[in-house]
């Protein structure tokens, strides 16, 4: 079987998927019929479908998958499957995504897929050889057509997480009923090349240890050692486009903030504080402090770090800008954070707008201890907390920061 080298600028081709290696972010073309037969997955994993976000060759429900497949298009704001790729860590909603059913009932099983896969995984080797498939991680790769994009080989878990971290059964509602679904968290491992000899290997039912399996595979199976694949972010500069929301339920999220605070714009700073709380959950303490001069509030908080019975604090010193999508926060916001972060202190922004050019740069630059929230990252916090209506950012605006 030949393994075809990765296309330099173009799409592994519709007619080559069957002999194709799977290659970090590589593409995989899907065809030109017009019909369900266009699907690349099932090309490229025969035997495991051509329809869902789950995909597996074999049966759940009798516990005997080979191998998995999650694919996500990325655009179900009410469940946003989400890829850290600073980190490794990819968060995954099941599929029991309406009322009517109970958590394990879906007619594609992969909720039960979830909940046993996560659970052999705490137990012996030879349970997360023979119980917990190999979970290729694939998403669409344009707005339009069939193609996908290869974005690795997941491990359940992680190496930083509890197990309530790892697989949780969380509660939404959706016209007055009330319904869980599981959210989970895989590791992608580090490994730029699945072997279509190995795919080939497992999905005739060999052993998954066995027929060029990637060694980052053997190390979690045998000692449930993580090496993620971690990559750092080169572009720290964002557009102002990336930075607010790209849909028109966020945008609407993100305005029905601005007008919940319009004409008290202080009062956002309660707002802010929770916001950086969704993002940075080791939040300690945080004191507001009275309203400034332009407008905005500070706060001074701890960020906790270390074991609970021996833990430090570190300070920081946050900012809110309730601001227009349109007024982006300039160097003299920035600058008047600067002045006030201490020796060892870090700096918090967050503005319902952006950043402009500058200020970017220059906190990079100069090494500034800052983080700077922008529209986008408040609406991605709230939706992966499970706010993704603008009734529901109503409801929490409403209920936890009442008006005076």
């Amino acid at each position: 079987m030949t393994n075809l080298p990765r296309p330099t600028g173009s799409d592994v081709p519709f007619d080559q998927l069957a002999d194709a290696d799977l290659l970090i972010d590589a593409v995989y073309a899907g065809g030109s019929s017009g019909h369900s037969g266009d699907d690349p997955l099932a090309r490229l994993l025969p035997g495991t479908g051509n329809q869902g976000g789950f995909r597996y060759a074999g049966s759940p429900a009798k516990g005997t998958v080979r191998l998995a497949l999650l694919y996500t298009s990325g655009g179900e704001v009410d469940w946003p499957d989400f890829l850290d790729t600073e980190t490794g860590i990819f968060t995954y909603y099941g599929d029991n995504r309406t009322p009517g059913k109970g958590l394990h009932e879906t007619p594609r099983k992969g909720n039960v897929l979830l909940r046993d896969a996560f659970g052999f995984s705490h137990g012996t080797s030879q349970d997360r050889g023979s119980r917990v498939p190999p979970f290729l991680l694939f998403e669409k790769a344009r707005a339009r057509g069939r193609a996908v994009r290869f974005r690795g080989l997941l491990a359940p878990g992680g190496p930083t997480m509890t197990s309530d971290d790892e697989l949780a059964a969380i509660w939404r509602s959706a016209a007055g009923n009330r319904f869980q679904n599981y959210r989970s968290r895989f590791t992608v491992l580090d490994t730029d090349r699945i072997s279509r000899g190995w795919i080939s290997h497992v999905l005739a039912g060999g052993d998954v240890l066995e027929g060029g399996c990637p060694e980052v595979w053997r190390a979690w199976v045998q000692s449930r050692v993580y090496r993620p694949l971690l990559a750092p972010a080169t572009t720290v500069i964002r557009s102002t486009a990336n930075q607010l929301p790209g849909d028109k339920a966020g945008n609407a999220m993100l305005e029905e903030i601005r007008q919940y605070f319009r004409g008290r714009e202080s009062d956002f700073e309660a707002c802010a504080v929770a916001v950086w709380r969704l993002i940075a959950p080791a939040t300690g303490t945080v004191d507001v402090t009275r309203p400034s001069r332009d407008g905005g509030r500070d706060a001074v908080g701890a960020y906790v770090l270390g074991p609970p019975a021996s833990p430090i604090s570190i300070e920081f010193a946050l900012e809110a800008k309730c601001y227009g999508a349109g007024n982006g926060v300039g160097v003299r916001e920035v600058s008047r954070l600067i002045s006030r972060i201490r020796h060892r202190n870090f700096g918090v922004l967050v503005t319902t707008s952006h950043f402009n050019q500058q200020v970017q740069s220059e906190v990079h630059e100069d090494g500034h201890p800052i983080a700077l929230v922008c529209g986008r990252d408040i609406v991605d916090a709230l939706r992966q907390h499970g706010r993704t209506t603008v009734a529901s950012v109503r409801e929490w605006l409403r209920q936890s920061f009442p008006e005076p």
